[in-house]
């Protein structure tokens, strides 16, 4: 990086960018990831982002362009339009860009014809239908990713502008949701794992004092001291939690095969599902000196017969024992006569709520996203139900199959002593 280019980058984005700068114009990664708060500048480093690439491609002959997008239409005027109106004007070539408000945004850099495009998510079948007459999208930039209905609403959008490119980069702006276990953190946990994707977290406390204003900072520090926990979500974007969440002591992280290799209390639960139900199986390992359940296998199955299952988890329980759902005895008879060491769980009166706290008395849950995606959702999703506000007291039956076979697989370990809740 040149002397004049980090001079120009100290003007137009914030520090914590700098890296990814270099990272977008060396096409390094396909996705960038941009959680942050409130001032963090993100918005600022995609405009400017934009704007550099289209016109850096135009010098190599690519004919790209890009497309910017958000939940409603009727916020991308006021909202990632301004913004790359914004960053035309502080990179000096205003004059370069022909815009149009109607009837939709649409920015055209008049030298070759590239544009950008701009569409709301509340109509679909736009974004399906969308072409360009010469070159294709290879830009994307989803500002206020978070307001998007679902990961699948991502995945779509690409879908449908991705293909016939021989590079595209996303940009997924937004400020994480104070819940932990709404769709765009889990999303953000496993596309961090991914070797093309770049997760820049970022917040004000990087940002040039002069960008921000005294009344904004000013804001910041006093909402710090009088509720922390509104500052820590609202300026740093931290997911904070709602305090519905049941298991708080979750750790999503990648498990080696060298510490698989010397797991020696290893535990293994089924919670029978066919249909609208899925079978699952996970394996784990308890340290119990150090209170630490390692969650390292799963098979997730719908519509699989029991001795296709069997089949299946024989392959990695060989002899070992298996503790099941004991309201299906038929299914264990079956998986007993492929020499499957199955057995029922004792359960008794109130063993869901007993089994849950002790899981979530537990000091760390550590679940391997890779391994065990399913599981991993599950635990992070698992949430006591909400209504007007007030939390209640029982634990929710659905979407907790692989919470189920954990808990059948270490029920003997909840009654031993050693052990605490």
């Amino acid at each position: 990086m040149g002397v004049s280019e980090k001079a120009e980058l100290k003007r137009l984005i914030a520090p914590s960018f700098f890296e990814a700068h270099l990272a977008v114009k060396e096409r390094k990664f396909t996705h960038f990831w941009l959680p942050g708060g409130r001032g963090s500048g993100k918005s600022s480093f995609v405009s400017i982002e934009l704007i550099l690439s289209i016109m850096r491609d135009a010098k190599k002959g690519e004919h790209t362009h890009a497309l910017a997008v958000r939940r409603f239409s009727a916020t991308l005027r006021e909202s990632v339009f301004a913004q790359l109106l914004w960053a035309v004007q502080m990179l000096g070539v205003r004059e370069l860009w022909e815009t149009a408000v109607s009837p939709f945004p649409r920015m055209v850099y008049l030298p070759t014809g590239q544009s950008i495009l701009f569409r709301g998510l509340d109509d679909p079948s736009k974004l399906k239908s969308l072409k360009t007459e010469k070159g294709s999208i290879a830009y994307l930039w989803v500002e206020e990713a978070s307001e998007a209905e679902s990961a699948e609403k991502l995945r779509s959008i690409l879908q449908s502008v991705m293909r016939g490119n021989s590079h595209f980069t996303a940009f997924y702006s937004f400020n994480p949701p104070k819940e932990k276990n709404h769709w765009i953190n889990l999303e953000l946990e496993q596309s961090a794992l991914r070797d093309d994707t770049e997760v820049i977290k970022s917040d004000y406390r990087s940002v040039d004092e002069s960008w921000l204003g005294e009344g904004f900072l000013a804001e910041a520090e006093h909402l710090k001291k009088v509720s922390p926990e509104r500052y820590r979500h609202e300026y740093l974007g931290e997911a904070i939690g709602s305090g519905a969440e049941v298991f708080k002591n979750v750790t999503i992280r990648c498990i080696e095969d060298d510490e698989i290799k010397r797991f020696d209390k290893i535990r293994r639960g089924i919670d029978w599902g066919y249909a609208a139900d899925p079978f699952a199986y996970n394996v784990c390992h308890l340290d119990s000196g150090r209170r630490r359940l390692y969650i390292f296998f799963e098979l997730h199955k719908i519509g699989i017969s029991n001795r296709e299952a069997a089949l299946e988890v024989k392959k990695q329980a060989g002899s070992g024992k298996i503790t099941c759902d004991s309201a299906e005895p038929k299914s264990i008879d079956e998986f007993k006569s492929y020499a499957l060491r199955a057995s029922g769980a004792k359960k008794g009166p109130d063993s869901v709520s007993y089994g849950i706290k002790w899981l979530a008395g537990l000091d760390e849950i550590i679940i391997d996203p890779e391994r065990c995606p399913y599981t991993a959702k599950e635990f992070r999703s698992y949430c006591l139900k909400e209504t007007d506000g007030v939390v209640s007291s029982g634990y929710p039956d659905r979407d907790n199959h692989h919470i189920d076979a954990v808990r059948y697989a270490c029920e003997e370990d909840m009654s031993r002593r050693g052990v605490r809740i």
